[in-house]
Order: structure tokens, then sequence, then C-alpha cells
């Protein structure tokens, strides 16, 4: 595997999953610089899920974070003024840490090796009503979104592939943080879109 080293790393209490799209309010010093770095080099950085801590810095406090993380482009940018950023950044490929550090400004940075994209999975007719019920919360958010917004589902929409379906459900459903980060570390997008078609069983937006 390819090793990036010294990325910067934005360690949130969300989970970006490859080809999603998450919104970030950019406002702490550390952050606005590493966007301004990443724009002017047309670079990414890395978004890793909070085990312990908290997203702004707070002195003396401890902040670990997971091990699997997504690299993340900015997809949209928009400078509120000079203190503010609104970015839109897209998940790219998924990565492990190897080694991380605290710079001094309370940046982390760390050393990555890059996981393999998943392969393509057909869905198998089992999981037909996981994919199924997906385009239709997807019409349904369609049919919401006023012409000027932007939705948060980038096309092509691939509802024949088990990771595309598996990665969209993790991003919408209402789960906790672990359980995220969890179907995030999986490398088996099958068995993601099964543990996903048992949650969908749960929240009883499936049939049994």
């Amino acid at each position: 595997m390819p090793t990036q080293t010294d990325i910067p790393l934005f360690p949130l209490g969300t989970t970006l999953f490859p080809g999603g799209l998450l919104p970030l309010q950019i406002f702490e010093v550390r952050y606005l610089d590493m966007i301004k770095r990443c724009l002017k080099e047309s670079s990414k950085f890395g978004i890793v899920t909070i085990d312990q801590g908290s997203e702004v810095r707070i002195a003396g406090e401890v902040v670990s974070f997971a091990q699997v993380g997504t690299l993340a482009s900015i997809h949209s940018f928009d400078a509120v003024t000079p203190a503010l950023f609104m970015i839109r950044c897209k998940g790219e490929q998924r990565f492990s840490i190897s080694q991380s550090k605290r710079e001094v400004n309370g940046l982390w940075t760390a050393s990555i090796d890059l996981i393999e994209a998943d392969h393509f999975v057909e869905v198998p007719s089992e999981l037909f009503d996981a994919s199924t019920a997906l385009r239709k919360t997807l019409i349904a958010i369609l049919e919401k979104t006023e012409p000027e917004e932007e939705l948060a589902i980038l096309e092509p929409y691939r509802f024949n592939d088990c990771s595309w379906v598996s990665n969209r459900w993790a991003e919408l459903l209402p789960l906790p943080p672990p359980q995220k980060q969890h179907l995030l570390a999986m490398d088996n997008p099958r068995l993601r879109l099964d543990l996903i078609a048992e949650i969908l069983q749960d929240l009883g937006v499936l049939g049994d």
C-alpha cells in the first residue's frame, strides 16, 4: 500500500464515507489555515471519527480518534468572512493511520496507508429491498430540495452496487458514531449491506 506522510487530520463527531458529501463550518485558526493550504495546493485532508474529546480545541483535553478514516477533497468553498469558511467536502479513499502527532497549533497530522477501494459487488436479490428503500428515500429528498440547492448525494446513483448503497444508508441513518465507524472500517461491501439491512429492519424501514 502506498503511504502518504503527514496529511492533516480533521477529527469530527461524525463519519465521512467514500463518495459522500459532508458540509462543514470552518472557524478555528488551525483549520482555516489547513483549508487555505489544501485549496492552494489542491491537496486533501483526512476526516476521522472522534472516540474521546471534542471537535473544538479545549486546553488540556485528551482527544483520541478512530484509526480508519476517509480522505476528503474540497467540493465547494465559500469564504463567508476571513474567519468563517463554509465548505462541502467529498469522501474519497479510505485510509488507516500508521502514526499520528499533534502540532504546536493543535492540528493533528498523520502518516497513512491507503485502503483499496471497494470492488463492485452486485446487490443480491435478498437485499433488493434495501436498495429500493434507498431509491424511495432519495426521491423524497429530491422532492423537498429547492432548485437552487445542491443535493447531499452525488450522482451517479449506483443502486446495484453494495458499496454505494450501504455507504449512502450509513450516512443517512441516525446511527451513533461508533456504529458508523464500524461500518466504514468493514472491508466487505456485501457484509456491510447485510448489516445495514438488519438495521433497516430494526427501524421498521424494511419488512421482516
